[in-house]
């Protein structure tokens, strides 16, 4: 019998050089018309979305000093350029520092007309603090605010530091800080500007996410049903089928058709997203699941695109796409989405799907060995039961979204460390598993959410700075 911890194994009992090497004969076996995948049919192809570059307006808040300006401002201004030209975005920086009431009233005329992303704010002096507030008060927008230590006091750190829409910076000469800020800023407005694609029932709608602005546009299942009965026998899904298979460190249940067509699934996903101008996409796939199933399980492909950094959400989960898009875009790390349980005698984190990215260090790095299994819940088809690394710090989190502009939005952020991936058997449930620590529980059933994203490193600071600025909830 076959074990998920063999270093190559198959029902059939073929070994992997002659599997490969099988993959030829397999692939010609299936039937398709020829040709190549040119895009998705069903709808027309989508517009895109316009992507705006992040806009940031800055300035220095001082009285009239000729060394702060020949040398402070002239300074930060060099080096927030590098920041700018770094990020990709616009931080226009007003040549003039606000000094008198008139300066900061027209400041914040131009804020108002001119509706930048978010502000970043540089007080030298404590004496014009009350400026500051005043700008932060009237523009109502993201704003950094950046004091090196000294300028200000106590009691003036205290009046801002943490307040909802700020992230307030008092540190020594540290512009890694500041850049970060203008990070959170971009983030934001790509967000703005993304779309998913939703592949879920059988009508068209487009809708806008509040607050966030991500739109989603859903396409009916018959889009997916189809492309993949349409996707032509190409030499690249079969080279992707033989990449699986270099690439495993074992198979245990699927076939050599089962892991040809889970390779198609990739090509499938992968042209529905271009022909909808999409930046992520999510799907409910288990409509299609029951007997007798409607499609091949799309897990294989989902791990693929999300190793390309792309956004892969399962059973259609706004929130949990939104998450996986946010940390991906800040972190460029991809994610697990996964169901959440515990180990109530170890007082550890227990995440659970059958579908993983395998590249969790990032789309550049190596990706975690993975077996082939086939879906727990379905007993077919291929799916990855990727091998997190044990001792690995990771973050766990899931923004949640709100039906209007009325309501505050919300995420959860948890962080921990990897113990084990249990075996299975003994561990029963999905293929893809994972036990960690929580740091910020005492109890780790007190744990709220589901479908949480899990990538791999602490990122709670910067997350929990990210929330602030853009007046997000921090829920534990």
């Amino acid at each position: 019998m076959c074990t998920e911890h063999a270093n190559w194994c198959c029902c059939s009992g073929m070994d992997r050089r002659n599997f490969i090497k099988s993959m030829g004969v397999v692939a010609a076996s299936v039937s398709m018309a020829s040709g190549e995948l040119m895009g998705a049919t069903g709808p027309e192809k989508a517009l895109p979305r316009k992507k705006n570059v992040a806009r940031v307006r800055g300035a220095f808040i001082y009285p009239p000093s000729e060394k702060l300006r020949k040398v402070g401002q002239k300074e930060y201004v060099s080096r927030i350029k590098k920041i700018q030209d770094k990020l990709g975005m616009h931080i226009d920086m007003d040549d003039s520092r606000l000094d008198t009431n008139e300066d900061v009233a027209k400041f914040i005329r131009d804020i108002k007309n001119s509706k930048p992303d978010g502000l970043l704010l540089i007080p030298l002096k404590k004496s014009h603090w009350n400026k500051v507030i005043q700008i932060v008060n009237e523009t109502n927008l993201p704003t950094v605010i950046y004091a090196t230590i000294n300028v200000l006091l106590m009691p003036h750190v205290q009046q801002i530091y943490r307040r909802p829409g700020v992230y307030m910076i008092s540190t020594l000469d540290n512009l890694d800080a500041v850049e970060e800020g203008m990070k959170m800023i971009k983030v934001a407005r790509w967000m703005n500007d993304a779309r998913i694609v939703n592949i879920n029932g059988n009508e068209i709608v487009e809708t806008i996410v509040p607050e966030i602005g991500t739109q989603v546009k859903t396409v009916p299942h018959q889009m997916f049903y189809d492309d993949f009965k349409n996707l032509k026998n190409t030499d690249k899904v079969k080279a992707l089928a033989k990449s699986y298979l270099q690439g495993t460190k074992g198979i245990v249940e699927p076939s050599k058709k089962d892991i040809f067509e889970a390779a198609k699934t990739y090509f499938v996903l992968k042209g529905i997203i271009e022909s909808q101008k999409a930046d992520a996409l999510m799907m409910n796939c288990l409509p299609g699941l029951k007997r007798p199933h409607q499609h091949v399980l799309p897990c294989m492909g989902y791990m693929k695109l999300r190793d390309e950094g792309i956004a892969m959400g399962c059973e259609s989960d706004l929130d949990a796409t939104l998450t996986m898009m946010l940390l991906q875009n800040y972190f460029g790390k991809p994610g697990f989405q996964h169901h959440p349980s515990v180990d109530t005698e170890k007082n550890l984190y227990f995440g659970t799907h059958c579908t993983s990215a395998s590249k969790m260090n990032g789309v550049d790095e190596e990706c975690e060995s993975f077996i082939l299994r086939n879906h727990a819940e379905a007993e077919c088809g291929v799916v990855p039961r990727v091998l997190f690394k044990k001792g690995q710090e990771v973050t766990i989190a899931k923004y949640l979204s709100v039906k209007d502009a009325n309501e505050t939005p919300q995420m959860l952020i948890y962080s921990g460390e990897i113990v084990e991936c249990p075996p299975i058997p003994p561990t029963g449930g999905y293929r893809t598993n994972v036990l960690t620590t929580i740091n910020e529980l005492v109890n780790v059933a007190e744990l709220k959410g589901h479908n949480l994203i899990m990538i791999y490193g602490n990122y709670t600071k910067q997350l929990r700075d990210f929330c602030l600025l853009h007046k997000i909830k921090v829920v534990v």
